[in-house]
């Protein structure tokens, strides 16, 4: 008697940690948005902080740039802005913001697409994880400071007193030829030294204050929940800033080099500049411009995430349409 000695195909399912494969075009993240989506939330938060805090950055800037060739007496906030105004008039405040317009869209696009991205592959299902945020955070802006560096570096020698450089395109080109393509990223790896702690005291101390005030208030409205968004971001903005000072000075040394009477370094190394600046200001040289970079970043990180997460229900609400 033949017998029929095919096997039998059954259907088996998948194991219980199975995971689809994720798209970045065509399927929903975590918050139901699509991978394009966050980097337009992204691109309008970082564009709309950067734009509207410009006069504060551009005040830190010239304090953090001010004695670079010799030691001076500190200069106030309100020095520094009264000399700006006196001599340049409000056009100075704002000088260089062309190139923040440029790099700060692109780079805060990669900044939070890149953040959600990550905290959806490492939470594991555990949203509340700050160890999470924090590396996800890190993460992200390793990767957006590849692409904002040369363009920051560009604003801020366009922000010094007597700039030489009369535009964005004249200071790109006037670089590439004189001092090399490498001009652009001589303090990326600074940035990324200084932002990679920012970065995770921003994003755990942002996550973690949103979730207390979401708990204290649960059935707040759209209006109020951007209010907590702005309290939870300002707090985190001006606690990260604070603690990275000094890092940021290096950086606007760095970038500044051989400009306006800026001394000019034989290396990028950050033991180098930090060795320069207390030999002549002393430690304190390390803190200068923090009040207005805590200023800046305190409102900016306010606007910033108000702004990213509004944009994130605006996209939701066209998505569950």
């Amino acid at each position: 008697m033949a017998t029929d000695a095919s096997p039998q195909l059954r259907s088996v399912p998948p194991p219980s940690d199975f995971q689809p494969e994720i798209s970045l075009s065509r399927t929903p993240t975590h918050d139901g948005l699509h991978f394009w989506q966050f980097m337009i939330a992204g691109s309008i938060a970082g564009t709309v902080e950067h734009m509207a805090m410009f006069p504060l950055d551009t005040l830190k800037t010239r304090m953090q740039a001010l004695g670079a060739s010799c030691s001076v007496q500190p200069v106030s906030v309100r020095q520094a802005l009264g000399s700006i105004l006196k001599l340049e008039g409000p056009p100075g405040l704002y000088r260089g913001i062309a190139a923040m317009g440029l790099g700060a869209g692109p780079a805060h696009a990669v900044y939070f697409s890149v953040y959600e991205l990550s905290k959806q592959v490492l939470s594991r299902g555990d949203p509340n994880n700050s160890i999470v945020h924090a590396a996800s955070g890190v993460v992200a802006t390793v990767t957006s400071d590849a692409v904002f560096t040369p363009m920051d570096m560009v604003k801020q020698r366009l922000q010094l007193k007597n700039s030489p450089y009369k535009g964005v395109a004249e200071c790109v080109r006037r670089v590439v030829m004189e001092e090399g393509i490498g001009a652009f990223y001589a303090s990326y790896r600074t940035t990324v030294i200084m932002n990679a702690p920012f970065t995770a005291v921003h994003f755990a101390t942002y996550e973690a204050a949103k979730r207390e005030l979401m708990e204290v208030s649960p059935d707040t409205a759209n209006d109020e929940r951007l209010v907590i968004h702005a309290t939870a971001g300002a707090g985190a903005g001006a606690l990260a800033a604070a603690l990275t000072t000094p890092l940021d000075v290096v950086k606007t040394q760095l970038q500044c080099q051989g400009v306006c009477g800026c001394d000019k370094f034989s290396s990028s190394s950050i033991g180098n500049v930090i060795e320069t600046i207390v030999k002549k200001d002393g430690y304190r040289g390390l803190m200068r411009g923090w009040i207005p970079r805590t200023l800046f970043h305190a409102p900016a990180a306010a606007i910033c995430w108000s702004t990213y997460e509004a944009s994130k229900s605006s996209f939701q609400q066209l998505n569950s349409r």
